[in-house]
């Protein structure tokens, strides 16, 4: 299993989540404490947002803990909205074009999880990516794959109903022509202005996730293992069998945000659906007063 983390707030460096915690993305590259695999050395990526629509986008298939470059480009690097992912490959080749995260436009995700028996059913996956977003197909891992069929199911619409669709259709392939588990997904996903993630899986091993939201940096964290043991506000999205839990917030404004009061948390939004897996009611349901972050009120939910 792959680690990651996303962060959306007031602008910070990413080393603050990237390298500086003391069990920073980096580390947990070496010694993940929560999954299975505890090195995620197969490369690693990170996607940020700046003056531009569309992200940057730095990855590479050296282990996050030997690469100077990415320390040297976190140090120096400040954003409001970033992702960074560090890799345990379920079985595609370490290349460039399967580290995470992936961008089209203004959309980057990023993605811990499999399908089961993916090799056994690749073909099928790539034929649900429609020819617009075909091209994109850039390398071989079942994650890239969601992405696409997700945008080619409205992702840019609604992306509540659009990951369902994808997750859905892919889990569908994995019953009917992989293995168990079908379905394992801690996603996280960004169009520039709002990030949004999920935690799903069609077993009781949904891949871990947490979230924080940090006073003095005034922003949320999401992110697949804590990233320091004395913090003890980290909370945990509850993972559930065939069930959807997922989690939204706004990009901060570019003004300093108001720090008399801590925003009310976006992240508490977790609903559970019960049925079988790509069943698209009851899940995603937004609170009736809504929620602010950094200064901008939400107006959708995942």
């Amino acid at each position: 299993m792959c680690r990651w983390a996303a962060y959306l707030g007031a602008p910070i460096f990413l080393e603050d989540i990237v390298s500086r915690p003391a069990h920073s993305l980096i580390r947990q590259s070496q010694g993940a404490m929560r999954c299975h695999t505890p090195v995620n050395a197969d490369g690693f990526g990170i996607a940020w947002y700046g003056e531009r629509p569309e992200p940057g986008l730095y990855r590479d298939v050296m282990p996050a803990w030997s690469d100077p470059n990415l320390r040297s480009l976190v140090a120096q690097v400040r954003s409001g909205l970033f992702m960074a992912h560090v890799r345990a490959s379920t079985g595609t080749a370490t290349s460039r074009n399967n580290c995470h995260p992936f961008a089209v436009g203004r959309w980057s995700f990023m993605h811990n999880g499999q399908f089961g028996g993916y090799d056994a059913f690749r073909r099928h996956a790539d034929v649900l990516i429609p020819d617009e977003y075909y091209p994109h197909r850039k390398g071989a891992t079942d994650s890239e794959a969601l992405f696409l069929v997700a945008l080619g199911c409205g992702l840019d619409q609604n992306p509540k109903v659009a990951m369902e669709r994808a997750l859905g259709l892919l889990g569908t392939l994995a019953r009917q022509r992989g293995c168990a588990p079908h379905v394992r997904a801690a996603c996280a996903l960004s169009d520039g202005e709002r990030l949004y993630a999920l935690r799903y899986s069609s077993d009781d091993q949904a891949p871990s996730l947490y979230h924080r939201w940090s006073e003095s940096r005034q922003g949320w964290a999401v992110v697949s293992e804590p990233l320091e043991s004395d913090e003890a506000d980290w909370t945990e999205v509850p993972p559930a069998v065939s069930a959807r839990s997922s989690v939204a917030g706004s990009r901060s404004c570019r003004s300093a945000p108001n720090r008399s009061a801590r925003p009310p948390d976006p992240y508490g939004r977790s609903v559970i659906a019960s049925g079988a897996a790509g069943a698209a009611s009851g899940w995603g349901r937004r609170r009736s007063s809504g929620s602010t972050l950094c200064g901008r009120r939400n107006t959708s939910t995942l």
